[in-house]
């Protein structure tokens, strides 16, 4: 059947809605009951071209979003499930996607995913598997016919019919973390996310600057802005980052503040607000709106959508009205002083370095990586040689034990065997990361700091921007695609791994896997 979230997204004379609702937890209570009564209205409505549906939001537990679009589907609307990283392993993520497949639910919003709170009995046992990069590079190779392994060749799967998405937060604070966002989004449109949804922010430059970015890279899909009607409690969460990389600021906290005063307690201030959100981004040129709200009917969602539409003839007298920067917040492109948006020119990106206690490790670990680790150099050549003699012999293991007691001391190595060291600056993402992320930040960092650890760990991610620019390399972020962990190396030499030719490095880097014996003569041609 034909995906009409999908049409609608692609039709550049339509400005899609898709609406944000929350399972919350339990199976038959009041709020799953909620759910499917408002995506009934909407279903009736038309108005709203799809209802997504969240997964675990905040990280506390919830009914699972596959089960609710399901039902969604079966009302005659389109489901947009968020389809989040956390929680289960590649195999699990993998059974998933068939499961909605063979449901017929195809739209997927493919993200992180909250770090994990609470649980039966406490804080549950994190898993990131794999990260949103991945996940969709999985999704397209299913939709072409997945091949799979057999005892004796490949098989290949009947092609899917996924509708993938991703997400990206240009509201962010500092240099480090913006590019970090945008170097990520190029890597998931490579992956294959035919569209983008934007976090949440209320920064008309910041939304504007996505669009900008985008067309300067050439990246041509389908985004959606997020149109959030905001309460005060809602946003006094927002403030504290205890809902992370949604981003409300001291003057629209403030503003609202003023609002809840009113008779109605300012529902129709922020359902105004929302209006008008929703016709700056179709005036500025988004395909649609993302809208979302706590408790929030499908009326009101419908109104939003239709005074939207009737302000949008005028959206540029409302660009003053969404004026809410970060302090001392960057953009990537220079202001327009007359609009109060951006110009076409980047703003400058000078004078960002490393921290001087970085600096050290840093040029070590790059000076040895040179000497020993870059194909084509005679210590490489030399280390290929020693490992390959090496391999299978009672030194093995002392190397191993060797390689983990100085990895560990210098990078806080977890053994994974599959390191991704090099790809992130020398920084670990495996153990340094609470989300294991391998190709860039999740959204949930804060200025500069970790979603988990916020104002004690700054996220690694910024480090590695800070790490690489001082040497001129930050687009290396963007540019190298690394591999999920390949488990089957855990708790065995790293070093070993990529001079053998076993680990994702070196498969990137086309270095033939050696065997573990030496062949007989006539066999050089598979050195690197």
């Amino acid at each position: 059947m034909e995906n009409l979230f999908e049409r609608s997204l692609k039709d550049p004379s339509v400005m899609t809605v898709t609406w944000e609702l929350v399972p919350g937890r339990g199976a038959r209570e009041k709020a799953q009951e909620s759910v499917l009564l408002e995506a009934e209205k909407a279903a009736r409505g038309g108005k709203i071209q799809a209802v997504s549906v969240t997964d675990n939001p905040g990280g506390q537990p919830a009914l699972m979003a596959d089960s609710l679009a399901c039902e969604i589907k079966a009302l005659g609307i389109e489901p947009l499930v968020h389809f989040t990283c956390k929680d289960k392993n590649r195999s699990q993520i993998e059974s998933q996607l068939y499961a909605l497949e063979r449901a017929g639910v195809r739209n997927l919003l493919v993200m992180s995913g909250d770090y994990p709170v609470s649980g039966f009995m406490g804080r549950p046992q994190p898993v990131f598997d794999l990260d949103p990069t991945h996940v969709l590079a999985l999704i397209r190779d299913m939709n072409s016919g997945l091949e799979y392994p057999l005892p004796k060749g490949t098989g290949r799967l009947q092609p899917g019919h996924f509708f993938a998405g991703a997400a990206v937060s240009p509201f962010k604070q500092t240099e480090a973390e913006l590019l970090g966002q945008y170097y990520k989004l190029k890597k998931k449109i490579d992956c294959g996310a035919s569209f983008v949804v934007t976090q949440l922010g209320y920064d008309i430059r910041k939304f504007q600057e996505v669009l900008l970015y985008m067309k300067r890279r050439g990246i041509e899909v389908p985004v959606l802005g997020n149109v959030y009607i905001l309460s005060y409690p809602v946003a006094r969460l927002m403030k504290e980052n205890r809902l992370p990389g949604c981003v409300v600021t001291d003057g629209l906290m403030a503003q609202l503040d003023r609002e809840r005063s009113l008779p109605d307690k300012g529902v129709e201030a922020r359902l105004l607000r929302a209006a008008k959100m929703y016709a700056l981004l179709k005036g500025l040129g988004f395909s649609g709106a993302h809208i979302g709200g706590h408790l929030v009917t499908c009326e009101q969602v419908e109104s939003v959508i239709e005074k939207g539409e009737e302000l949008s003839a005028s959206w540029e007298t409302l660009i003053r009205e969404f004026q809410y920067p970060l302090p001392g917040g960057f953009y990537f492109f220079q202001e327009d002083p007359y609009r109060k948006l951006n110009q076409s020119a980047p703003e400058s990106r000078q004078g960002l370095s490393s921290d001087v206690s970085e600096k050290g490790l840093y040029g070590f670990s790059i000076f040895l990586h040179n000497l020993f680790f870059e194909p084509g150099r005679k210590g490489f050549a030399l280390m290929r040689l020693f490992a390959r003699k090496l391999k299978g012999t009672r030194l093995e293991n002392f190397l191993h034990k060797l390689e983990h007691l100085l990895k560990t001391l210098l990078y806080d190595c977890r053994d994974c065997g599959d390191c991704a060291l090099v790809d992130v600056a020398f920084l670990c993402p495996m153990s340094q990361c609470p989300k294991q992320q391998r190709n860039g930040p999740c959204g949930g960092s804060y200025q500069g700091w970790c979603e988990v650890y916020p104002g004690r760990r700054r996220c690694i991610y910024v480090r590695a921007y800070s790490r690489l620019k001082s040497r001129h390399q930050e687009n290396l972020l963007e540019e190298i695609p690394v591999a999920p962990c390949n488990w089957d190396l855990n708790s065995s030499s790293a070093w070993l791994n990529f001079f053998l030719g076993k680990d994702h490095t070196a498969k990137r880097l086309g270095i033939s896997e050696l065997p573990d014996k030496p062949e007989s003569s006539g066999s050089n041609s598979r050195s690197a």
